[in-house]
């Protein structure tokens, strides 16, 4: 995967490249000033890049967002980190995800901060040589990673007597929400707020033991979005950032408050277009018969790029600003789409996510349609895809 500029947006590669996407800087700028004055200049605004930085490409993403002011960054695996410090990023680092013990040493050295959410991560810690900074993550409610409440008491009496306190090299602590995406549904909300105070309790029973002046987080897009409260330190934006609220609820509710421009577009080719006539079947498995002649352009991209198979004769893309629909099985390199209303030929670009003209196919509807949520269908687009910075 590579990133290159394009002297107009909209200009497609012509490097030989059959499908590639479109990364906006100006769209990163504009969702990181947003939050910037959404959260105020006491809350460091973090940027959650995991994953290929949902789909938009590690180091693409991260180097515009840090250029446009965040000021740190959340990864899921000190790979992840390591790659971001061999790009030259030197803001904080935080790992989210579990390090491996014999690479703790590694983060040390790489200056990347990562967390302590078990006890058997903790006396690994406690016997590496050097010793990285890090956040314990505290388990409210999520039932994922965590230590649990109860246990603070054993934990901070390990980091007491093994590590000193309070010790120099933990710098954080954290929780995260369970469902923060809906504050009008009385369950969610209720849930939300308390898992917010008994992360704060933690907080709380820490700082009363020594271990104060923390850095506190524990909201992402949503909790940052739905209230002040919740903001704390720092705030661990990734959806956000990328021009989407996390909800159709929150989208209802905020985005006249806060709003969010898409950063990704994905675009490919027309490769062949033909006509098929009546009593033909269109791509695997025959589940669709041509029933009067269809003129159809084939694309040469499937779901190994990422457009699911669930598209299959109900998806769409835009050629030429109209809908062309998917037509029989999506393979897993290429796909046909209906252009019987459209005049276009090989050569001309369709949109896969995007806009064309005053049309546009947001990753919130096309993964809607194929039964997923925005965030699966973005981080399943397909690393080795060209990417084009306009």
């Amino acid at each position: 995967m590579s990133a290159r500029k394009s002297s107009a947006k909209g200009n497609f590669v012509k490097n030989g490249a059959r499908t590639w996407i479109e990364i906006d800087s100006g769209a990163v700028k504009r969702n990181v000033k947003t939050f910037k004055k959404l959260i105020g200049p006491k809350t460091k605004l973090w940027s959650v890049v995991k994953s290929n930085a949902y789909g938009h490409g590690l180091p693409v993403f991260p180097k515009l967002a840090d250029k446009s002011g965040v000021d740190g960054f959340c990864v899921d695996s000190l790979v992840e980190g390591l790659r971001l410090r061999k790009e030259g990023i030197k803001k904080p680092i935080i790992v989210l995800g579990f390090t491996l013990p014999f690479r703790l040493e590694e983060a040390a050295e790489n200056g990347i901060t990562v967390t302590i959410s078990n006890f058997d991560s903790l006396k690994a810690l406690q016997k590496a040589k050097k010793k990285p900074f890090f956040h314990l993550k505290v388990d409210t409610g999520m039932h994922r990673q965590g230590f649990f409440i109860g246990e603070l008491p054993r934990v901070v009496h390990s980091l007491s007597s093994k590590l000193r306190a309070p010790n120099p090299k933990l710098t954080g602590i954290y929780s995260h929400f369970a469902s923060a995406k809906d504050p009008r549904h009385a369950l969610q909300s209720s849930y939300t707020k308390k898992q917010f105070r008994d992360f704060m309790n933690a907080v709380e029973f820490l700082s009363a033991r020594g271990f104060k002046n923390l850095t506190k987080h524990i909201s992402a897009t949503a909790g940052a979005i739905v209230n002040p409260e919740y903001r704390l330190d720092a705030v661990r934006v990734g959806i956000g950032l990328y021009g989407f609220m996390p909800s159709r609820e929150l989208e209802k509710a905020f985005s006249k408050k806060v709003k969010l421009e898409p950063v990704l577009s994905w675009r490919t080719i027309v490769s062949e277009v033909k006509t098929a006539k009546p009593g033909g079947y269109v791509g695997y498995d025959l589940t669709m018969k041509v029933k009067k002649p269809v003129n159809f352009a084939l694309l040469p991209v499937g779901y190994w790029h990422g457009l699911s198979r669930a598209l299959s004769n109900k998806g769409y893309v835009l050629i030429k600003g109209k809908r062309a629909k998917i037509l029989g099985r999506v393979s897993m390199d290429m796909c046909v789409v209906n252009v019987s209303e459209i005049n276009c030929k090989s050569g001309d670009i369709a949109t896969l996510i995007g806009r064309d003209g005053k049309s546009e196919i947001s990753a919130m509807d096309i993964a809607e349609l194929s039964g997923t949520s925005h965030y699966e269908f973005l981080a399943r687009l397909n690393p080795l895809m060209e990417k084009v910075i306009i």
